[in-house]
């Protein structure tokens, strides 16, 4: 892993966004900024970070890891289901065919935890057209993954709960589309979770997007990363849950639970500025999360990131 002088050495080189107009038509999302041409996008994962749908900053190398970890699970998943990615001209980045995005996330959960036991705790997890048993305990382990559906909101708007009878009755997406998504992201599921098992890691929880291109269903974005998904660490998950401590997190929960414990924060106004220390600590985190999935030493060079993106994608022909 890389050294935290190193780390503290990029905070000053975190790409914050990445403007190149000759990419083609920009779409900025909460991470990625996608420029959209000629039948294929450049999906750019800048070094943002998101929590309770408000951008807070930046962390150091975290788009290389998202971006690298995407390719690393598309490779493993490849029998499962084909992905939108064409080319990775730098490690973030993947230039990739352009799809209809299904217009809801495919959110799996194998898990009560975070905002599914706020809810759950609130009584508002029907929502997901679920009958849920009552007495589960946070961080329970479910009888079975389980499906729930959220819509896709624009950035400073809020994902919404849905269900499959709603999905369906509004015709968001087509009912055999629907059934194969669904199969598809059960499969994913348990590849993700025997993989992460073996890397001494729950896969607890994770989102899929999905999309049609060329008249079938690819998996798009991102997949197994720590932002779109919840891992935490095996060894110490019984007796963190027999005690009713919260397990060793290795993904975006670690500054939702800053937020709402250090700040009181947890989307209403203005958030607070990440301090340095938090942002080493979840650059940590997902470098972490990296060497465990893959077994591999997280390295990359300190500097600008987006110097090395423009050369990496002149080099490619692409600007």
């Amino acid at each position: 892993m890389i050294t935290e002088p190193r780390i503290r050495a990029q905070l000053a080189h975190t790409l914050r966004e990445f403007d190149a107009p000759a990419l083609g038509t920009l779409y900025r999302g909460k991470v990625r900024d996608n420029y959209s041409q000629d039948g294929r996008i450049v999906m750019v994962t800048t070094d943002r970070v998101s929590a309770f749908d408000h951008v807070l900053g930046t962390i150091p190398f975290k788009g290389e890891v998202l971006s690298r970890l995407t390719l690393f699970w598309f490779d493993k998943v490849k029998d499962i289901a084909p992905t939108h990615v064409l080319s990775s001209p730098d490690p973030s980045v993947m230039v990739v065919k352009r799809a209809q995005a299904l217009p809801v996330e495919i959110v799996i959960r194998g898990y009560i935890t975070g905002s599914l036991w706020r809810d759950y705790q609130a009584g508002k997890a029907g929502a997901y057209g679920i009958d849920w048993p009552a007495g589960l305990t946070r961080d329970q382990r479910l009888a079975a993954p389980i499906i729930t559906p959220s819509t896709k909101a624009e950035y400073g708007k809020h994902d919404e709960p849905i269900s499959e009878a709603e999905i369906l009755r509004q015709g968001l997406v087509p009912k055999d589309v629907w059934t194969e998504a669904t199969a598809v992201a059960h499969r994913l599921f348990a590849r993700g979770q025997e993989w992460a098992h073996q890397r001494g890691l729950i896969l607890v929880d994770t989102k899929y997007e999905m999309g049609i291109a060329d008249g079938k269903l690819v998996v798009i974005d991102e997949i197994h990363t720590p932002d779109s998904s919840r891992y935490w660490v095996e060894a110490s998950y019984a007796e963190r849950f027999a005690r009713g401590e919260e397990p060793e997190m290795l993904d975006k929960e670690n500054i939702r639970q800053w937020l709402i414990k250090e700040h009181g924060f947890s989307g209403q106004g203005k958030p607070p500025p990440l301090s340095d220390d938090v942002r080493v600590m979840l650059a940590q985190k997902y470098m972490e999360a990296y060497e465990r999935l893959t077994g591999e030493t997280f390295e990359s060079e300190p500097g600008s990131v987006d110097a090395r993106i423009r050369k990496n994608l002149a080099a490619a022909g692409l600007l």
